[in-house]
């Protein structure tokens, strides 16, 4: 059994629409104020407690934001979870020539550099060709290979995206979904954007007849997000961000039963939910990419690898070669971010 040590790492964007998710986010949260990130989020008890995200407007339900090509921004991290799953449908769905792609350079920096007193430190922007950057510590150096830069807007980090908008959570996380219109982030919320992409552009989607959540599966779909989020999605999270023994315990025992079920139902059928692709395997997927090539180690995950799992680890080489899907997974971005970004988790 691992032993903890006190950690600071990255913050995430969340799945609020799910009921079980939401009765996690009526425990009291400590530490809070101010720019921080999701470590600080903690219960009395040591777990980590996920906050809800700040912006949930909903695009097509209003005059406000309206269904428009070209009007809308995605800033992502190729690192994070959260925001890879809206990178997936936007491929998925052909919906990257009507809405803009922005990458941030996966290794956190200071986001106000010239503030001694503002020690945060999170995602900032940088082109391909601009000089490799060290961690916040001074270590290494980690090209910008990959990213996508904002030339319009020039922002410099997502804090100050955030910012722009009038922020007063103070957790810059992404993914952004910002309307380049009205000059103000829409949502910050992946399970919403995600759904936003799946129906709201099919007038302008490449792939149109593509439903990811059809209505006659939403009550196995959004049963099947509930149980996953809350064992696998942020189970990896739970563990890795608690900060005593029995939290860690506890978020390690629901995250290997949640694998273990998991694996017996892929022992009898091709997705998540039957023989049809559906977002529950989109949010699925995302965790599983990441499992042995980071959670293992980085977040104590280390019980059993996904290799141990043989229907599980042919149902994450089946979704990944779904075109769409490997465009969303970039594994220098993804381990580059996790192994440089938060010193304390690292030293």
């Amino acid at each position: 059994t691992w032993e903890l040590t006190r950690l600071r790492v990255t913050s995430r964007s969340t799945d609020a629409t799910m009921s079980a998710e939401g009765q996690t986010k009526k425990a009291r949260v400590e530490g809070s104020a101010g720019a921080h990130s999701a470590l600080e989020e903690m219960s009395k008890d040591g777990a980590f407690v996920r906050t809800a995200s700040g912006f949930r407007n909903i695009i097509g339900e209003s005059d406000q934001f309206p269904a428009e090509a070209n009007r809308y921004r995605l800033y992502v991290s190729y690192a994070c979870p959260w925001a890879s799953r809206c990178v997936a449908v936007l491929y998925l769905k052909g919906l990257d020539h009507a809405i803009s792609l922005y990458v941030v350079h996966p290794t956190w920096q200071r986001t106000r550099p010239d503030d001694e007193t503002d020690t945060h430190c999170g995602w900032v922007f940088r082109r391909p060709e601009d000089p490799p950057l060290a961690s916040s510590t001074g270590h290494g150096s980690f090209t910008g290979a990959d990213c996508i830069y904002d030339e319009d807007n020039g922002f410099a980090t997502v804090r100050a995206i955030y910012e722009a908008s009038g922020d007063t959570l103070h957790k810059y996380s992404v993914p952004v979904l910002w309307d380049n219109k009205a000059r103000v982030i829409v949502n910050n919320e992946s399970a919403e954007i995600v759904r936003m992409f799946n129906s709201k552009f099919n007038h302008i989607a490449r792939n149109p007849g593509l439903d990811l959540y059809p209505e006659a599966l939403r009550s196995q779909i959004d049963a099947a997000n509930d149980w996953v989020y809350l064992a696998i999605n942020d189970g990896v999270y739970k563990c890795g961000f608690a900060k005593k023994q029995g939290a860690y315990e506890a978020a390690a025992a629901a995250l290997f039963a949640g694998l273990d079920k998991l694996e017996a139902i892929l022992a009898t059928q091709r997705y998540l939910c039957g023989s049809t692709l559906t977002e529950a395997d989109i949010r699925l997927f995302v965790t599983l990419v990441r499992f042995d090539e980071v959670y293992v180690v980085y977040f104590k995950c280390s019980r059993k690898c996904l290799r141990e799992y043989p229907n599980t680890l042919n149902y994450l080489r089946d979704v990944y070669q779904i075109p769409g899907i490997k465009q969303s997974v970039n594994m220098r971005h993804i381990k580059t971010h996790y192994f440089t970004s938060h010193p304390a988790l690292n030293t």
